[in-house]
């Protein structure tokens, strides 16, 4: 008995409450499992295609060390192997590596790709980032948020900045299946879509979350128990940048703004990477260009006590094997 097996991770939405709680709790298990060295091949003998369109660090290395660590092949194809629709469609690709692979991972632009991928794979997969959901974040970011204060129902969670890229969706409606109050200061056009807030507030009026949308960052944040924000440029946008940074500096998370929530408990939160401080190109570039240390987080609350930002990034790893392996592991889950 497994709900899970043989189903795609592809957006929040597509479970419920108590599958997302059973997938953060046993996202804790395989951490403590890991930490003590205790072994859990659960996908022995599985392969896994990796496909990513975009670059990245922390899921290519979650998906990477997952896989191993569960016995199974990851084999990685990045924008340069896959053709999505240049040389090959979408659908005839899904039905070749479906033959091949046990399970896809994709990470790239459109949601559409990685729905079609489950439609003809016939094969679990999940979803590792697209410009509208970034589901295995979420695993990770509320695991996260279970450990530092025991619970999740009733915590209270703000979100600054941009709203409408994929962690403000899936922020909000994560936030709302789990019973989290989720806050978001941002500016007006830069809020979800109307159709993501609608199914966040229908989420809410069963769990009881209370969704507050406010172009107020100090508004935004009163009684946080955890800020979090993201880069003000989602990868591969196109924007007249001088204009958001100008529109997002209110939004970033600096100690004025950590003192506003009347807290002495509230987490800081990143999905990463952030440019906190000039030791990057791009931060630099835009720091000196703008005159300004720092973007959406400044260095000393980044690096600072209320800083969880990398026992978050190590969560992607435990929340990404917990996924594949109730997915693929045939694991024995009672009905929830």
């Amino acid at each position: 008995m497994n709900q899970f097996q043989g189903k795609s991770f592809l957006k929040e939405i597509d479970f419920s409450s108590a599958e997302l709680s059973y997938l953060v709790d046993f996202s804790a298990h395989l951490k403590y499992l890991k930490h003590h060295n205790i072994a859990h091949p659960y996908l022995q003998g599985k392969n896994i295609a990796l496909l990513f369109e975009k670059t990245s660090t922390r899921t290519r290395s979650a998906f990477t060390v997952a896989a191993n660590d569960l016995g199974a092949n990851p084999e990685f194809l990045g924008k340069n192997d896959i053709q999505f629709g240049k040389k090959e469609s979408t659908e005839d690709t899904a039905k070749v590596l479906g033959r091949m692979f046990d399970g896809i991972e994709y990470r790239g632009f459109a949601q559409a790709t990685v729905e079609g991928l489950a439609k003809y794979s016939g094969v679990p997969v999940w979803n590792g980032l697209t410009d509208e959901w970034h589901p295995t974040q979420m695993i990770a970011d509320f695991l996260t948020l279970k450990e530092n204060f025991g619970h999740l129902k009733g915590l209270t969670l703000t979100y600054l900045g941009d709203g409408r890229n994929n962690m403000g969706n899936s922020l909000l409606v994560t936030a709302a299946k789990l019973g989290v109050n989720i806050h978001m200061g941002a500016p007006k056009a830069l809020w979800p879509s109307n159709e993501v807030i609608g199914l966040a507030k229908e989420a809410a009026v069963k769990s009881g979350s209370k969704i507050f949308l406010t172009e107020d960052p100090q508004a935004a944040v009163e009684g946080a128990d955890a800020l979090y924000t993201d880069v003000w440029i989602s990868m591969g946008e196109q924007i007249n940048v001088k204009e958001r940074i100008e529109m997002l500096l209110p939004y970033q998370i600096n100690q004025a703004l950590v003192d506003a929530t009347g807290k002495d408990s509230t987490i800081v939160m990143h999905c990463l990477p952030a440019y906190h401080n000039h030791d990057t190109e791009v931060g630099k570039e835009l720091g000196e260009e703008f005159g300004v240390d720092a973007l959406e987080i400044t260095d000393d609350v980044f690096n600072g006590p209320a800083s969880v930002v990398f026992d978050e990034a190590e969560n992607r790893l435990h929340s990404i094997k917990a996924i594949m392996a109730a997915t693929l592991g045939n694991l024995f889950i009672p009905e929830i």
